[in-house]
């Protein structure tokens, strides 16, 4: 009897693992299905693209791995591979020598070189925000990139498109398709080398070890675990399986151009990635496999290569929407891990009526306001123009602010919503001589319509998943959406700056100029009324705690809908300023490089504020474009991004917000110097905008009463 009941209760466990496994499974063989009955290809093919998902699955496990170690998307992680992948290509095309030496060379190369760039770049980022740390991890990716490319000059060569010859002279021939012996290496390395993270990680001590410190950071440092330490390995085997995707795909297809991937590929890495639900490493390998499947099968069927991205991200949109949603305390733990830079404290309103500081208010205006003044009158034409720019992608790092600094929702692909606004507002102007204004407002409503739609999937997807979501729409647009190719409307003529209302000419820079200041002045102010209202603390409550929120009456969905119309619509307005001060809509200048462009500038100037919208598109654009001193124009760079983000993690608006509180606290101990506890009661407890008058603060903003205000006292 016991023995029965030991069976049923053993075979109730297996019954119960068999459904687990094949759950996390089922995606991958949903992929496959669709490549499968969709876009059949020949057998050869077939095998090719069992190859090129082996490889991607090489990356997204690489991801995965960092992410359960540090909680942030590695946007470095195939560059880790491209450095030594150019020094072994150098040591077995350029050099001649033999091919296991060259790889055996890179390996340890690759493995060192992800030991370095954690210890010195992502062990300073310990204690910052994780989007933070996946924003100075865009910054390391630029680089390696770099470094890639200049590791081949030590033989005066350049090692893009270069093919790694295989060691073994073997071909296959499946139909038609010719397999050689370098498509052979990759079917079995690639496996072995993810069986082997596998084994390493359930079978020894250093991988339980990293398993623990992962779900538990804080309780591993407590049981004697070097976490930090532990980290650095994770780095080293990243780097080891981005060695291993880029050398064999450099035997296959041959060394990339310029970058280590093409953000589509990327882009599959992470898409499996969050199909595994970040963590679950067998469905992230057979996940990535089975895009690398479906991209090839697409990609053989597909009447144009533009076509495949539309596709492939479709497919994996389905296979998001179709999870089950779980969130448990680790989901909960991550989203914590994500917030973002502290909001802006507010000053007592009796602190902002002190002479001292009104003057400091009036002469912070007063410089700005006369900077502004001073650009058409000093600048020349062409640097008018760049001013102008600059200003537009200030409206773009306010809608970045809506959506992911009030609402917490990560958006990779804002210049998405920009585009799709530019072309309707150039396609308004063009078409029907709409006031500029007009085709504005219409643009915008575009920007913001399809925000709505992409914000749909926000209603399930959380964090992460959406921002692979937001980054794979931003591809689709740019490859297919406003594509001439496949749609006549997108506009192409030159489009004329009409005069506003039929009298106000706006053709010149200098006025161009001035009209979009006041459209980015209209935006701001209007942008700072809703954070006051009770729209907007219901977009900050559901941030800080979607449940307590609930519990005072706040629906999710349609706050969540309201953040991205909202900044879908600012999007849309700066695209319209953008199209017409160019006169032209030129498709490259919206890809997906330029979202996360403008989400690093966003993250520079700090989330925690409009003004830091504001701060980040002036100081990246800025320095680029103004700044001639070559010791100056390192701050455009990446390495300019990673050394502002080090010193000061919450942004710059957290540096202008340490200041103002610097010369408060100047001003008040004056007035009180014997009173230690006059200063904090001074500062005030609310999250409100940088550029506040202390004197209009309403403290009713900070309370928990009628309008919902949950979590805003956390900051």
């Amino acid at each position: 009897m016991l023995r029965s009941d030991m069976g049923v209760s053993f075979t109730g466990r297996g019954a119960a693992q068999l459904r687990r496994a094949a759950w996390q499974l089922l995606p991958a063989f949903g992929l496959v299905a669709a490549q499968l009955i969709f876009f059949g290809m020949p057998a050869g093919a077939w095998v090719r693209g069992v190859v090129l998902g082996l490889l991607i699955a090489l990356l997204a496990m690489g991801m995965a791995l960092v992410y359960r170690a540090n909680r942030v998307i590695n946007f470095a992680q195939a560059d880790l591979g491209f450095v030594p992948t150019s020094l072994a290509v150098g040591l077995i095309v350029f050099s001649g020598l033999p091919y296991l030496f060259g790889f055996g060379v890179g390996l340890v190369a690759a493995v060192a070189l992800g030991a370095i760039v954690e210890l010195a770049f992502v062990r300073r980022f310990a204690k910052a925000s994780r989007l933070v740390l996946t924003v100075a991890t865009i910054g390391i990716t630029q680089l390696l990139a770099v470094l890639a490319l200049l590791v081949p000059r030590m033989w005066d060569q350049s090692a893009a498109s270069q093919r790694i010859p295989p060691p073994l002279d073997w071909k296959v021939t499946i139909g038609t398709f010719i397999l050689s012996a370098n498509d052979l290496i990759a079917l079995i390395v690639a496996p072995l080398a993810m069986i082997g993270v596998a084994v390493f990680l359930g079978a020894t001590r250093l991988g339980t070890a990293i398993r623990g410190s992962a779900e538990r950071s804080e309780r591993a440092l407590m049981l004697g675990i070097p976490v930090a330490w532990l980290s650095t390995l994770v780095w080293a085997i990243a780097a080891g399986l981005s060695f291993l995707a880029l050398f064999l795909r450099a035997g296959i297809l041959g060394v990339p151009l310029g970058a280590a991937l093409s953000l589509s590929t990327l882009v599959l890495a992470l898409a499996a990635l969050v199909i595994g639900r970040l963590r679950h490493l067998p469905t992230v390998a057979t996940a990535a496999v089975a895009l690398g499947i479906l991209e090839y099968g697409v990609a053989w069927n597909a009447s144009s290569p533009l076509l495949v991205t539309p596709i492939v991200g479709a497919a994996v949109l389905v296979a998001l929407l179709l999870q089950r949603r779980q969130y448990g305390r680790a989901d909960r733990d991550e989203a914590a891990a994500w917030r973002l830079a502290d909001e802006v404290r507010p000053l007592e309103p009796w602190v902002g009526r002190l002479p001292l500081v009104r003057l400091l208010r009036w002469s912070t205006a007063t410089l700005i306001l006369l900077g502004l003044v001073l650009i058409p009158l000093l600048l020349r034409t062409d640097q008018i123009i760049k001013a102008t720019a600059v200003a537009v992608f200030a409206v773009i790092g306010l809608s970045l602010v809506v959506l992911s600094g009030w609402a917490g929702q990560i958006s990779l692909g804002q210049m998405a919503f920009v585009a799709i606004g530019a072309a309707v507002s150039g396609k308004c102007t063009i078409s029907w001589n709409v006031d500029m204004s007009l085709s504005l407002l219409l643009g915008g409503a575009a920007g913001a319509a399809a925000a709505l739609i992409v914000g749909l999937p926000a209603l399930r997807l959380r964090g992460l998943y959406l921002a692979v979501t937001t980054l794979v729409f931003a591809l689709a647009v740019n490859s297919w959406l406003l594509n001439r190719q496949f749609f006549d409307w997108v506009p192409q003529e030159r489009i004329e700056r009409l005069p506003l209302f039929g009298r106000i000419d706006v053709s010149t820079p200098n006025r161009f100029y001035v009209y979009t200041l006041v459209v980015l002045a209209l935006v701001y102010v209007a942008l700072r009324g809703v954070r006051h209202s009770r729209t907007g603390r219901a977009i900050v409550a559901l941030r800080e705690n979607e449940l307590a929120a609930q519990a005072f009456s706040v629906s999710p969905i349609p706050v969540k809908l309201t953040a991205f119309t909202i900044s879908g619509f600012v999007a849309g307005v700066a695209g319209g300023l953008f199209v017409h001060l160019s006169q032209s809509f030129d498709l490259t200048s919206y890809g997906a490089g330029a979202s996360l462009d403008v989400f690093t500038a966003a993250v520079v100037g700090g989330l925690g504020s409009l003004f830091g919208g504001v701060l980040g598109a002036v100081f990246l654009r800025g320095s680029q474009w103004f700044i001639t001193a070559p010791e100056w124009r390192l701050l455009s760079s990446a390495l300019g991004v990673l050394i502002v983000l080090l010193i000061i993690p919450g942004g710059l608006a957290s540096l202008v917000i340490k200041i103002r509180d610097w010369y408060v606290g100047v001003v008040v101990r004056r007035r009180s110097p014997h009173d230690p506890t006059f200063l904090p009661d001074a500062l005030g407890t609310g999250d409100h905008d940088l550029t506040e008058g202390p004197g209009d603060l309403d403290t009713g903003d900070c309370e928990l009463v009628d309008d919902v205000s949950i979590g805003e006292r956390s900051s």
